[in-house]
């Protein structure tokens, strides 16, 4: 009987700590969602070159927020490689970059005349 009560009393303790924690994450669930769905700021850059059959383009940029990322030149890759088409270096731009799974990916891109 006394094994009885001490179980029942653990799993008492350990059911009272679970509850609110499995509470927690069901109720901070769609506050994450709503961090993740806001779209990213166009960043201002410059084109330094562009591979548009590899679906590269290198790009001189300001401060990208969404990645917390310095102003500097660097290499990325198109989402799309059709983004490149009409893109030459010297070209004015505001575009959007995203990490996905490691790998920075221009998603959006346009020459600003």
């Amino acid at each position: 009987m006394n094994a009885l009560k001490q179980f029942l009393t653990v799993s008492a303790l350990a059911l009272g700590v679970a509850l609110p924690v499995s509470g927690f994450a069901q109720a901070s669930a769609p506050a994450a969602e709503a961090q993740t769905a806001a779209p990213a700021a166009p960043t201002d850059g410059e084109i330094k070159k562009v591979d548009a059959e590899r679906g590269k383009v290198t790009i001189r940029h300001g401060v990208i927020e969404n990645l917390d990322m310095p102003p500097m030149t660097m290499v990325f890759t198109a989402r799309d490689k059709a983004l490149l088409s009409d893109l030459k270096p010297g070209d004015k731009v505001k575009f959007v970059a995203a990490d996905e799974g490691g790998r920075l990916v221009v998603t959006e891109i346009h020459a600003v005349r």
